[in-house]
């Protein structure tokens, strides 16, 4: 098997332990510059339109639609700066640096109000079991900027695999994608059919929130910085009968009840002979568990991800 991991590729080590209180506190954040992109979008179907995309510099909103103009937001790592632009050329920056959210939340509003944007939002986190209204949080104040850089690292590679994962599926499937609710990274894949409504239960998160991202019939897979080093998971929604009993891969893979998810810690990717396989082998291994056993159309659905490098090999006079 040719190996699949680039040359250059550095997953990097980062304890969960070491930055607990960063990942915290950079949630919170997320969360309130999350709500501005959820206040000025339309809603996509599963709350598509809310969440962030790994970039070259950090974690971005993409363009956000404000009064004829567009901003968008950038978690930038490499300069430790959240930098609000418009197209309009201006621009506005927020320090990121150890400081409340409380003060945070405060940056922001200000940097918006030179901007001349106005963007209303509900003021306090979701998803979290200690809902603090950001204007009042600070508990939540610490950033170690080595850290938070570290984490943006993991993503970096994390996504590389999932967008060739996602290339090897020819139905819907949502974009790789970082949700704020969770502070997760994930990519989802539909059948095609109707789901039965959620039941909800997420903490201080109105129920028809989670009936909205889980109308359809989905496998789902994603990264949580969570666990020693952070874990991958995959699950199915409805859980097809037999799934938590399929055996996936690799063999480090397991099921956890209380999660009702397959796991996977990141340190096993991590430390790999070939981590990018080793990943791909887990996403496709749970896909295949619950797409085999509720009878996904998988002739339809599945694709080569490699077809485009294999059609001009064979044919090397074409050129795009």
């Amino acid at each position: 098997m040719t190996r699949l991991t680039p040359a250059k590729a550095i997953w990097p080590t980062l304890t969960v332990d070491s930055w607990t209180d960063t990942r915290d506190t950079l949630h919170m954040w997320t969360q309130i510059v999350g709500k501005l992109k959820m206040a000025g979008t339309p809603l996509i179907n599963h709350w598509w339109n809310v969440t962030f995309a790994v970039s070259a510099r950090g974690l971005s909103t993409g363009a956000i639609p404000v009064d004829g103009r567009l901003l968008d937001i950038e978690f930038d790592f490499v300069d430790h700066e959240l930098v609000l632009r418009t197209s309009d050329g201006r621009r506005a920056t927020v320090a990121l640096r150890p400081r409340t959210v409380a003060d945070f939340y405060a940056a922001v509003g200000e940097s918006l109000g030179r901007l001349d944007i106005v963007l209303d939002i509900e003021a306090a986190p979701n998803e979290v079991e200690t809902a603090i209204p950001f204007a009042r949080d600070t508990t939540h104040h610490s950033y170690d900027a080595k850290a938070a850089a570290q984490f943006w690292q993991q993503l970096v590679q994390i996504n590389r695999v999932f967008q060739l994962w996602r290339a090897g599926f020819a139905g819907k499937s949502s974009p790789v994608h970082v949700f704020w609710g969770a502070f997760d990274l994930a990519c989802t894949r539909f059948s095609g059919r109707t789901a039965p409504p959620h039941p909800g239960g997420a903490p201080n998160c109105a129920n028809w929130v989670m009936e909205e991202g889980y109308s359809r019939e989905c496998a789902s897979a994603g990264f949580w910085p969570g666990g020693a080093e952070g874990t991958f998971y995959a699950y199915s929604y409805p859980a097809p009968e037999g799934y938590a009993e399929h055996a996936v891969a690799p063999e480090s893979a397991h099921w956890e009840a209380d999660l009702g998810e397959f796991v996977l810690p990141y340190e096993v990717v991590r430390t790999a002979d070939d981590p990018d396989a080793t990943l791909l082998e887990f996403l496709q291994s749970t896909y295949a568990a619950a797409a085999d056993l509720a009878h996904w159309d998988r002739k339809l659905l599945d694709v080569d991800p490699h077809r485009l490098d294999r059609r001009l090999d064979a044919d090397d006079h074409t050129r795009l």
